[in-house]
């Protein structure tokens, strides 16, 4: 159906009749999890020392319950770090960096911060690998007997490794992942990873400012045995009178930490458990990649900018717009965000000109569903307009 708007008989699309019921679609910070609300959140941390027992229970109870979700063996650490997770990634590079050579990869715009901080930064004369957005690397080039640092998931280009299988059991180097879209989503191989780092702020829906680090024993070796050149700030110190400071690992944090958003993580956590664990996020970000894939084969002018099906996201997934530059992305945008059907869908800045739709667990597949009417209604009202 169509409406004339206006004498010139220009047709703009039938508004659709239903709206997805939580329109929120941004890959960062992400959907709340499904019946969050602030009044279910535990208080009885807040106003209290994170280093009384109460404060240290709970952070430690938080880096259990993402143990368990993550199904991360006993031989990897996890700790929780200042700074989300460009934080935690710095803190890794930072700490370990300049005992091997350095590769590494790049697909996306935080790959290519890694890039600037390896080169100009800690001036190692990394070796880069590149490749075009929504595209990947020949992974099989990669020589590791260098540290390697990569993006497991490319939040803003929609392109990811497909799995662990390119990195060597035997590999000489570390391999330090930038998991920040992929854990929760992915069966990851804790094998094939040295350092892992990643914020709440995207599959579980949480908030900023906090990064999770984790290592894996190689990278605790590293930690003990190398000394970087450089001079490392406060914030950075994972390691006193040559040892890992195990403290951070048990909820010690190395500076104070925001209880409520301690809270407001194991909110997610004990709600991805009620799930099923990792199978019951995995699931739901599986289902909510199925059905936008749905959407896109059914309308000629979209696309997926990661074309290959075994590299797609399943959680920030990069779409194509016929036709598209950014000031045309910017009004699609826009008009869902006012009739309250969308927010934030428009690309990351430096991407391409295109859409880009969060599918994590805490997306209803529902709201996916309903938002094909309104992405038909927004292009169609875009190029009328």
């Amino acid at each position: 159906m169509t409406d004339l708007t206006a004498a010139d008989a220009i047709l703009a699309p039938a508004k659709p009749a239903t709206k997805p019921a939580r329109p929120y679609f941004s890959s960062g910070p992400c959907a709340k999890p499904p019946g969050w609300s602030p009044e279910k959140l535990a208080v009885e941390s807040l106003g209290r020392s994170h280093r009384s027992k109460l404060g240290k229970n709970r952070l430690q109870y938080c880096i259990d319950l993402m143990r368990e979700l993550l199904r991360l063996p006993d031989t990897h650490r996890i700790g929780i770090v200042p700074g989300s997770d460009t934080g935690a990634f710095e803190m890794a590079m930072w700490t370990m960096l300049g005992a091997r050579p350095v590769t590494t990869l790049a697909w996306e715009s935080f790959g290519e911060g890694w890039v600037t901080d390896a080169a100009k930064q800690l001036k190692l004369d990394p070796t880069v690998l590149r490749a075009d957005y929504g595209q990947l690397p020949d992974l099989n080039a990669v020589d590791w007997s260098n540290d390697v640092l990569f993006t497991w998931n490319g939040t803003t280009s929609g392109a990811r490794v497909p799995n662990g299988d390119w990195i060597p059991a035997d590999r000489e180097g570390l391999s330090f992942a930038d998991a920040t879209s992929a854990v929760f989503a992915y069966d990851l191989p804790w094998d094939k990873i040295d350092v892992a780092t990643f914020s709440w702020q995207k599959v579980l829906g949480g908030e900023g400012a906090h990064g999770v680090l984790i290592l894996g024993p190689r990278a605790v070796e590293r930690l003990e045995t190398y000394t970087p050149a450089w001079p490392l700030p406060k914030v950075f110190r994972l390691v006193s009178k040559g040892k890992l400071a195990e403290g951070v690992f048990k909820g010690e944090t190395i500076n104070t930490p925001s209880m409520l958003a301690v809270e407001d993580a194991i909110f997610a956590l004990e709600w991805g458990k009620g799930l099923g664990g990792a199978e019951g996020l995995i699931a739901r970000s599986d289902a909510n990649a199925a059905a936008l894939d749905k959407i896109v084969a059914e309308r000629d002018w979209l696309g997926h900018l990661a074309e290959d099906p075994a590299i797609r996201s399943r959680t920030s997934v990069c779409l194509t717009v016929e036709g598209a530059d950014a000031d045309f992305i910017k009004k699609f945008a826009g008009l869902l965000e006012k009739e309250g059907a969308a927010y934030d869908v428009a690309g990351y800045r430096d991407a391409p000109a295109g859409l880009r739709i969060w599918c994590g667990a805490t997306v209803d597949t529902a709201d996916i569903e309903a938002l094909g009417p309104w992405l038909d209604w927004a292009y169609a009202t875009a190029k009328a307009g």
